[in-house]
């Protein structure tokens, strides 16, 4: 685990450096999938990005990620979710998606999500009790449905 590393709401001026985490994070599976663009995959990022529902994760004072979490009608979706190659696989994923889901959960919220087909994220978010809703050639669409009461997130 990372011990050096905090969230904060994310501005306006985020939004350019974060275009370039998606690019980087995102750009293995896209190849793999035969859609990386490098203008779209920092576009969809930037046509999509409110600071109201993202946050911004910084280890040791820099840019590590980011994740959304914006609400809708019938659940919240989790978007965005980036994180420096180099920290993944450390225990902060893990840490920020708990914070996430104990929010959901307070609120009796359902997420919902998609993860490119192929992605090693999806692992993550079978962890964490998200599961299959849909599919299709590009993206897994998972979905959560909030903890029973007195009961919390799984590890």
């Amino acid at each position: 685990m990372v011990a050096d590393w905090e969230v904060r709401q994310a501005s306006a001026t985020d939004v350019e450096a974060v275009a370039e985490l998606r690019a980087v994070v995102l750009r293995a599976d896209l190849e793999r999938l035969g859609r990386y663009d490098e203008h779209r995959v920092r576009q969809r990022l930037r046509d999509g990005f409110t600071p109201a529902h993202t946050w911004v994760i910084e280890a040791a004072g820099a840019l590590a990620g980011c994740v959304a979490l914006r609400p809708a009608q019938d659940a919240h979706w989790l978007e965005h979710f980036y994180l420096d190659p180099g920290l993944q696989g450390r225990g902060v994923g893990s840490a920020v998606l708990r914070m996430l889901m104990e929010r959901c959960d307070r609120d009796r919220a359902r997420i919902r999500l998609n993860v490119l087909q192929g992605s090693q994220a999806r692992l993550l978010y079978e962890r964490h009790g998200f599961t299959v809703e849909s599919e299709d050639p590009v993206d897994v669409f998972m979905v959560r449905e909030p903890a029973p009461r007195g009961q919390g997130a799984p590890a």
